[in-house]
């Protein structure tokens, strides 16, 4: 596999000046602000840097991978990302009681939020980004389209600065024509992403955008633009230096989406024309270098179904995808990351690919009901191996998947000599996978890799990529609700020999002890204990319980009410909208199952529901 070229060995005065600043901005003892797989991938990092890994955890993350195999781990106390992930004073204050000499925020949370960054540097703290500067100025998909016109990048028709409401919206759509899409200025990921394909729908589309936008991100504002029927969606991976060295790592097709928000990613992008591969490379490195940009960063465009190829946003952290960037270059994105902080010059300008690889994001989500969050408890798991086989999971058995954050639980990362022989070790890789005790996506994965659609050779004369950002609603939706359920509910088991893992915090720092159970009394109250014995771990109890009667109408999930678009006595229509309910970070809206009068209504905004829980009667 192709390695980066390294610096050269004899030291110029330049470099000699570059050692002297990067002895300044030390990054050995790295705080890791995040959680999951993202948060163990960063502890991996650092420890094959030589450096000490310090994890943060909320109350559910205590037993976590991630802070169990982290050198150090201190308690953020709290349940929901708000008070915990997401709450700047204490991860700082995480960082002050360790002695952190930087902060890695991975992605989510407060990996492109400014502020944090600024605090991060302001405390005296090494900040493994991109500058406050540089995440303002992309982080605002408006700042960036502007940024991208002064690069000369391609674009799309779209509003200058954000919409005030949705009547502006409207008279876009008619100037420029539908599609339009609604995109939170400060969002990502999917999140606060709407498209309206009729002038009628827009007001809704433009108030669920932006409360998800505020949900995610904080900030609602929204921007509009042209949406290009059945895209692709292609990204470059970039790294940047304090230099104005910017490198193209490789190129990712990440088309593949559910929501908008992607499900399966692969390195390099294929059916691609020459010209487009160009283009991309030119256009990614000149916004980069428009923005004084340095770190890892991603830059993302659409071509439409007739080639149009069109900016979209800079991801200005590292991506969830960067796994297969990694496995076809042999460049390590992560410890490149601690080499830029530390004010290290990349020494490369150029990188070779090898080969092909796919990332399978494995969620806790059931497809055959919409790609529905499940949160739950995993009670076994069965990871796959064999060669060209990696798997970055942020859970373990007995670990519950809980609603208050994102859905994915890992990635299955699938490298081989050809994008054909990657399609054949993926099926037999998700084949040896399996997950009991909550519904995952693996059945659609599964499925995925049977539709000629996207099995498609590139070699075989197709000059287009058979699927697109919205193909799995458009055109696999029909088949996805016949598919098996993924997880058989695991059955309690008797309890057996055991030991008990007491977990105590000390100031906040964690700290556990393994002890045999016969010792009895450790961890009684069952706050800090994780008990453990061969076999299985015990099944998790199931909130909630459907109704019987057919006038109701339930919640598919756990989840949070955000809107209410009904009143008791209201009279509906079969596939009316009746409430909003948000789980894992998405909005998903509830529908009349019936046409009727609304009788019993129990859902208030704000108002938490279990799955199975009845939100109205609907009465014929």
């Amino acid at each position: 596999m192709s390695q980066q070229v390294s610096p050269p060995a004899r030291a110029t005065d330049t470099e000699s000046a570059i050692t002297e600043q990067a002895a300044r901005r030390p990054v050995n003892r790295v705080l890791i602000a995040n959680r999951g797989e993202i948060a163990l991938r960063v502890v991996r990092a650092v420890r094959d840097a030589g450096g000490v890994s310090i994890a943060v955890y909320s109350d559910p993350d205590r037993d976590a991978p991630f802070v169990r195999l982290a050198d150090e781990a201190y308690a953020l106390g709290g349940v929901r990302a708000a008070e915990t992930y997401l709450d700047v004073a204490k991860v700082l204050d995480a960082a002050r009681r360790s002695g952190a000499e930087a902060i890695h925020p991975g992605y989510g949370f407060l990996s492109e939020n400014a502020e944090f960054a600024a605090a991060v540097l302001d405390a005296g703290l090494t900040w493994i980004g991109p500058s406050p500067e540089a995440i303002t100025a992309l982080g605002d998909k408006v700042s960036a389209r502007h940024i991208a016109e002064r690069a000369g990048a391609p674009l799309v028709a779209g509003t200058p600065d954000p919409v005030a409401d949705a009547q502006e919206v409207v008279a876009f759509a008619r100037e420029y024509g539908l599609p339009v899409a609604i995109k939170a200025a400060f969002g990502g990921g999917g999140r606060g992403l709407k498209v309206a394909r009729t002038l009628e729908e827009i007001p809704e589309l433009f108030a669920s955008a932006t409360r998800e936008a505020v949900a995610a991100f904080g900030r609602g504002e929204c921007f509009v633009e042209r949406f290009l029927d059945r895209p692709r969606h292609v990204e470059t991976q970039c790294l940047a230096d304090d230099y104005g060295q910017v490198v193209v790592v490789s190129t990712r097709d990440c088309s593949l989406q559910r929501r908008h928000q992607k499900l399966v990613e692969e390195a390099p992008a294929p059916f691609l024309t020459p010209a487009q591969q160009v283009e991309l490379d030119r256009a990614s490195r000149a916004i980069l270098r428009e923005a004084g940009y340095s770190g890892a960063g991603t830059c993302e465009f659409l071509i439409g179904a007739d080639g149009t190829l069109s900016f979209l946003e800079v991801n200005t952290r590292l991506q969830v995808e960067h796994c297969v960037s990694e496995e076809i270059t042999g460049i390590d994105l992560v410890r490149e990351q601690l080499r830029i902080a530390a004010g290290e010059p990349l020494g490369y300008d150029t990188v070779t690919s090898r080969g092909h690889s796919m990332e399978f994001r494995i969620n806790g989500e059931d497809p055959a009901a919409g790609f529905l969050p499940r949160p739950g408890t995993p009670t076994t798991i069965t990871w796959p191996g064999g060669p060209g086989v990696r798997v970055d999971a942020g859970i373990a058995p007995g670990q519950p998947v809980t609603g208050n954050y994102d859905s994915m639980i890992a990635k299955i990362i699938v490298t081989g000599a050809t994008r054909r022989q990657v399609i054949e070790r993926a099926r037999r890789a998700l084949a040896e996978t399996e997950i009991i005790g909550i519904p995952t996506v693996l059945p659609f994965h599964r499925a995925v890799l049977r539709e000629e659609a996207f099995v498609a050779d590139p070699d075989s004369g197709y000059d287009t990529l058979g699927v697109w950002t919205t193909w799995i609603e458009s055109e696999m939706a029909p088949r996805l609700a016949h598919l098996a359920p993924s997880a058989p509910a695991a059955a309690e088991e008797p309890e057996e020999d055991a030991v008990e893992r007491v977990v105590v915090e000390v100031g906040g720092k964690r700290l556990e002890v393994v002890l045999p159970a016969s010792l009895g009394g450790f961890g009684a109250s069952g706050a800090a204990r994780a008990r453990t014995r061969p076999g299985r771990p015990r099944a998790m109890g199931r909130s909630g319980g459907g109704a019987s009667n057919a006038a109701a109408m339930t919640a598919p999930m756990q989840g949070t009410i955000v809107k209410v678009a009904v009143a008791e006595g209201d009279t509906v229509a079969q596939g009316d909208l009746v409430v909003v309910l948000e789980a894992m970070k998405m909005e998903q809206p509830l529908l009349a199952h019936r046409a009727g009068t609304v009788t019993s209504l129990s859902a208030t905004v704000g108002g938490g529901v279990s799955a199975g829980a009845v939100i109205c009667e609907i009465t014929a």
